[in-house]
């Protein structure tokens, strides 16, 4: 009898459900569980982002599953330098244990050394057309407005007691561009990354619930009813030379922007060229969903609760939200600066288009507009803004890591 006894108290010591009562951080393991069956609902439910809120989700609820002996995930292994000796097998715990180490060890690399990140806006650059950019270079001005969210949450998160690294870091979450944030935070911040993630990505998802009320605010029944008319031809020789010309300007004005940069070019001329359709449509579609899994679950599993369950990462939600409803409405203003001078030929509501959330941001401007006026389409018109959105928060990031970087 007391073998058996002994057997199942060695079973239940060695199980995952002992180390909520074994260990000090158990119950903020519990609650990440949680939230994590909340954010697969948000994903599955009500299609808040799925492709990426799902594997975030995954990978948070993996990581916070007590594992006796070890983990599926040791961030203390990726502050500053990545700790290669205990990749290799050589890890060892607070009590001297050896640990070795686990699956999302070796993905969390992928962000750590910026490859996943670059390689999702090589993705984004394949898939998205520059033309409405091109044909009304204007658009850069809603683009740049737009970065005003970032500018805001950086000096916010400086008076609230964060770093320069980690208030850039959060900073970012007002572009409205989930890989950007990713790629800034993990070279700046990385134990920060979990809560920025997931608010960046959040607030992405909640895009038509958030920016609307703001449209409406800012701008007159009369400007959202503009119709705006064509924009010019763009030529197949400028889409050639765009992504090739601003990223020469662009990295030997700001070279840490290269890598962010460089593959949204690429990959933008992989689509133009008209010679590279096979890398194309693979850049789309099979190296877009793996390096997706990848990315989602890997920074998912940075959300571990003894490091997200704190009073800055609440702080680092508020201060997102902020951000990201402020650079929208520095892409009103200077819609509706635009409106003013053209006459009324520019509808203001594609300034809401100049954060970075590419394509949702633009349907929702065009989705806003034709409530107003039935026959009005402005998708394409806001893909011009939100386009430069997505150049102006590579840049914007490019400044903040040679700041503070």
């Amino acid at each position: 009898m007391s073998e058996v006894l002994a057997v199942l108290k060695n079973l239940w010591e060695t199980s995952g459900f002992a180390q909520f009562f074994i260990t000090q951080e158990g119950w903020k393991n519990g609650v990440m569980i949680l939230i994590s069956f909340v954010l697969l609902y948000m994903a599955i439910k009500k299609q808040f982002e799925p492709l990426l809120l799902l594997p975030i989700a995954f990978g948070m609820l993996l990581t916070n599953l007590p594992w006796p002996g070890g983990g599926i995930f040791h961030p203390e292994w990726f502050q500053g330098d990545i700790n290669w000796a205990a990749l290799g097998g050589h890890g060892v715990n607070a009590l001297g244990q050896h640990v070795d180490p686990g699956l999302f060890d070796f993905l969390y690399i992928g962000v750590k050394m910026d490859i996943f990140p670059c390689l999702i806006f090589m993705a984004v650059g394949a898939m998205t057309d520059f033309g409405p950019l091109i044909s009304r270079p204007s658009s850069f001005f809603m683009g740049a407005g737009a970065q005003f969210g970032i500018s805001f949450a950086f000096v916010v998160a400086i008076l609230l007691g964060f770093s320069p690294e980690g208030a850039a870091s959060i900073g970012i979450i007002g572009g409205a561009d989930g890989p950007t944030a990713i790629y800034l935070t993990s070279k700046l911040e990385p134990e920060l990354l979990g809560a920025i993630a997931i608010a960046a990505y959040s607030y992405m998802a909640l895009i038509p619930m958030i920016q609307p009320p703001i449209m409406k605010a800012l701008t007159t029944k009369k400007a959202r009813k503009v119709k705006m008319e064509l924009t010019r031809p763009v030529s197949k020789v400028e889409k050639i030379c765009f992504p090739i010309i601003v990223t020469v300007v662009c990295v030997l004005i700001l070279p840490s922007v290269a890598p962010l940069l460089g593959c949204l070019m690429l990959g933008n001329l992989f689509r133009e060229s008209g010679v590279t359709e096979r890398l194309s449509e693979t850049s789309q579609n099979a190296m877009c969903n793996i390096v997706t899994i990848f990315l989602g679950t890997s920074v998912g599993a940075t959300a571990v609760g003894k490091n997200f369950l704190q009073l800055q990462t609440i702080m680092i939600i508020v201060i997102g939200l902020a951000a990201f409803a402020l650079a929208t409405v520095g892409g009103l203003l200077i819609g509706d600066l635009m409106y003013v001078l053209s006459g009324g030929k520019i509808n203001p509501l594609i300034g809401s288009a100049g954060v970075s959330a590419v394509p949702m941001a633009a349907r929702v401007s065009s989705k806003v507009g034709q409530k107003e006026n039935p026959s009005n389409f402005l998708l394409m018109h806001a893909m011009g803004p939100n386009v430069a959105g997505v150049i102006g928060s590579a840049i914007a990031a490019g400044v903040l890591l040679t700041l503070f970087g």
